[in-house]
């Protein structure tokens, strides 16, 4: 059985650990690993309270972890949650972990105001499709990256 936690000011190697599972069970070393974030910036998320890390952590090591963002709304005084990231290492899938990590979130969404937690998820990715539609109402939208710098 794993425990969850979410993680605070001094979970700075734990980040670094999210990080790892991410680049891992997502094939993508070189968003979450080629250039890590500063002591100084890592310091400035975890104390920031519109971010979210939840971590599940069973004999030991990290086997689950989550990463989201309050969004404040401006059209009424209410807040949504975004989850960013969320994986399980493959080893651990069909356990459980990621509907207790998103059930972990619902209570820290409650507190802050919010009417609704939210995630995306790639039409290649069916195991997460489907623990999502279990959890959620499925809404079909389009995803626009649109680049800072449109060079």
């Amino acid at each position: 059985m794993s425990q969850i936690r979410r993680l605070g000011l001094n979970d700075a190697a734990a980040l670094a650990a999210m990080n790892a599972l991410f680049a891992r069970e997502f094939g993508d070393e070189e968003s979450y690993l080629s250039a890590p974030p500063g002591p100084d910036h890592v310091t400035a998320l975890l104390a920031n309270p519109q971010f979210i890390a939840l971590v599940a952590e069973a004999n030991g090591a990290m086997v689950g972890a989550l990463a989201a963002y309050i969004l404040p709304k401006f059209e009424q005084a209410r807040s949504e949650i975004y989850i960013y990231d969320l994986a399980v290492a493959e080893a651990q899938r069909r356990r459980g972990i990621a509907t207790a990590l998103i059930d972990a979130l619902r209570p820290i969404a409650r507190t802050a105001g919010a009417w609704v937690i939210y995630v995306q998820a790639d039409y290649v990715d069916p195991p997460a499709i489907a623990l999502y539609t279990k959890l959620g109402v499925r809404e079909d939208v389009l995803h626009f990256d649109i680049p800072v710098d449109p060079d």
